[in-house]
């Protein structure tokens, strides 16, 4: 064995050595997997309801499932960061607040709509871990049709 390739070898053990000592200590950083309580879930028919619980509740709610490997660092932090976002942004867990204005509540059915029309919801790297989140063409329509009825009845039941 030449000098350069001991060289080498000492470098990659190194480099090992430290990766695998920095990935033990990630774990010392823990991440909050907790699930706040739920204030006002979402009233939608069943059909609708199993669907959007399936397919978005794992972010958009506080039921979220956590998974194993949501407590390994470096993966349960961008998992921790990915829901917190989904919840701020919009919360199934808190829908009561949005139907007390029905302007917002009818925001966030048009996003609903318009990110599952465009197949961004539920997310690619999220569809890959979770196979069952997949929405069919017939769960798209069924969520869209209720949307639509959903903002006919806002706009009849609206003063005038």
């Amino acid at each position: 064995m030449s000098r350069a390739e001991a060289a080498t070898g000492h470098t990659l053990r190194a480099i090992l050595w430290f990766a695998t000592i920095a990935f033990l200590v990630a774990q010392l950083v823990r991440t909050d997997r907790s699930n706040p309580a739920v204030s006002g879930d979402l009233s939608a028919p069943p059909a609708v309801k199993d669907a959007l619980q399936r397919s978005c509740y794992d972010c958009h709610s506080n039921q979220t499932r956590w998974p194993w490997y949501s407590a390994v660092a470096p993966c349960s932090w961008w998992i921790h960061h990915e829901v917190a976002e989904g919840r701020r942004r919009m919360n199934f867990s808190s829908w009561t607040d949005y139907t007390s204005d029905p302007g917002t509540e009818n925001q966030k059915l048009d996003e609903i709509a318009r990110l599952i029309a465009s197949d961004a919801m539920p997310p690619w790297y999220y569809r890959a871990m979770h196979p069952g989140a997949q929405l069919t063409s017939a769960e798209r329509d069924t969520i869209t049709q209720w949307i639509a009825g959903e903002k006919l009845s806002h706009a009849a039941s609206s003063p005038r």
